[in-house]
């Protein structure tokens, strides 16, 4: 059984049989690839099978995150998406596809542009106020044209979009984070409070519990 996340920037996908995830750009996605379950924004047209992303992160934290009370984001390309759990069950759950939009995307973007390193950036003490990835650029060009260095700028604009996550996921004091700037070291140290990150598959191991539930009670069906 094939399972896959299609994101904006990046697919998932994980064979069951090898239990290896992989992962793919999405620009080099071949139109004829198909799978059994999927989720992502491109998830229908690719799957026999869609779950709702929200689903999936839920079900991926149940498997990932001990303890049954846990707040836990996805910060991906196009938008971010939370989900609160409380004695085991979901509590909360939020997706800003506005506010949030295209935060993944824009980060790595300047990552290129610029030529910077997130290892090596050190979290600077102001931040801009960033709502969007996409206009959120323009407080990094004022900056550097009132004579900011390059990278201070980038690092401000990276430190906003964190604490816009922080705040839209309810300021909890410990933020389990998904998702491709699980990488990033810069935005993971500019977050007020303790993460713990749980890298790029968390939905696709949420995909996995739904499959071998289905794929359980279709066997119990059998005569």
């Amino acid at each position: 059984m094939l399972l896959a996340d299609f994101g904006t920037s990046y697919c998932k996908f994980l064979d069951l049989a090898t239990n290896i995830p992989q992962l793919l750009p999405t620009r080099e996605l071949k139109r004829t690839t198909r799978v059994d379950v999927a989720t992502g924004h491109n998830g229908k047209r690719y799957a026999d099978h869609y779950v709702n992303e929200l689903t999936a992160l839920a079900k991926g934290g149940e498997v990932l995150i001990p303890g049954g009370r846990f707040t836990l984001l996805d910060c991906g390309s196009r938008d971010i998406k939370y989900v609160r759990y409380d004695q085991g069950k979901v509590k909360d759950m939020g997706w800003n596809a506005e506010c949030g939009a295209s935060m993944g995307f824009t980060i790595e973007l300047l990552e290129r542009y610029y030529a910077l390193d997130f290892s090596t950036l050190e979290v600077p003490s102001a931040s801009f106020s960033v709502t969007c990835g996409v206009l959120g650029m323009s407080h990094i060009f004022d900056a550097v044209v009132n004579g900011e260095n390059e990278a201070t700028a980038v690092a401000r604009f990276v430190k906003g979009i964190a604490l816009n996550a922080f705040n839209f996921s309810g300021k909890p004091e410990v933020l389990y984070l998904s998702g491709g700037l699980c990488d990033n070291p810069l935005f993971v140290k500019s977050f007020p409070c303790e993460i713990i990150p749980l890298g790029r598959f968390v939905l696709l191991e949420g995909l996995k519990t739904v499959s071998l539930s289905g794929v359980k009670a279709a066997n119990k069906k059998r005569p």
